[in-house]
């Protein structure tokens, strides 16, 4: 999961929402419920602007008792792979040209509004030398910790992540973490398993 904090503030008959982590982030909602549902949107647009304009996307900070908006999984993905990209210094033509595709199907791949088909990520990733593992647990084989309290968002799309400093295992509740693993971890991984 990966999830952002944001920062809710009474604002007279509103609520504002900004984040630490994206000052360009500024929102509102009629109540906390639709303030963060409208700071998940807000920020997947950020992040949009962000991969458009080659600039870096942060990684999430942490603020003890700050509410936070996760990204849709697709969404966060492809952040994975954009971050990436910047780590190894690679621009859109250089992996166009690895994989062997035109500009606009690595803008495709990019673009946080385009339903991408995971195969088409995993070229991608695989052109970088690295392979998406994502896991999925229940509450007693995860070793991801969530805040204590979770719940939705107004938004199908959002879930807001309310913490009070700390964290704990959830019963029932099937969690995903994705990351990235060097091409030869990921098929030793595969192998032994």
């Amino acid at each position: 999961m990966l999830a952002y904090p944001i920062h809710l503030e009474d604002d007279d008959d509103t609520m504002l929402a900004t984040s630490p982590d994206f000052p360009e982030l500024t929102t509102f909602g009629d109540d906390r419920e639709e303030a963060i549902a409208r700071a998940a949107d807000a920020l997947e647009e950020a992040i949009a602007a962000r991969i458009h304009y080659d600039d870096d996307i942060p990684s999430p900070s942490q603020h003890a008792g700050a509410t936070y908006a996760a990204l849709p999984t697709l969404t966060a993905i492809k952040v994975m792979l954009y971050q990436e990209m910047r780590a190894q210094g690679l621009g859109k033509a250089e992996l166009a040209r690895r994989l062997g595709w035109r500009l606009p199907q690595v803008d495709s791949v990019l673009d946080i509004q385009r339903k991408t088909p995971l195969d088409r990520i995993d070229a991608a990733m695989g052109a970088m030398g690295q392979r998406l593992y994502v896991d999925a647990a229940t509450e007693e084989h995860s070793s991801i910790r969530v805040p204590t309290d979770v719940h939705r968002g107004a938004s199908s799309s959002s879930v807001s992540v309310q913490t009070v400093g700390s964290w704990k295992r959830l019963k029932n509740i099937r969690l995903f973490e994705y990351r990235l693993l060097p091409l030869s971890r990921a098929h030793a991984h595969a192998v032994h398993m």
